[in-house]
């Protein structure tokens, strides 16, 4: 009984630290913010802050898709 209270205490090897995540937050909510506060600069003579928008918007949630996501064997141990 002590080996399996023992098991059930112990964190997964799968959950991220507290540290790691907030620094991963941190860093793409910067990158969504910067894509909104890129077009203050959008005037109809200038196309250039739409499309920095649309690259920085894309990223802050691509990269957490995919490369922070996980992994698609959820059920291989």
């Amino acid at each position: 009984m002590s080996s399996n209270t023992q098991k059930t205490q112990q964190t997964p090897q799968t959950e991220n630290h507290l540290g790691s995540t907030i620094v991963k937050f941190v860093v793409m909510m910067g990158l969504f913010l910067a894509s909104v506060y890129s077009l203050n600069f959008l005037t109809l003579g200038n196309p250039w802050p739409m499309a920095v928008c649309l690259v920085l918007f894309a990223l802050s949630f691509w990269i957490p898709q995919t490369i922070l996501g996980r992994s698609d064997s959820a059920g291989e141990s």
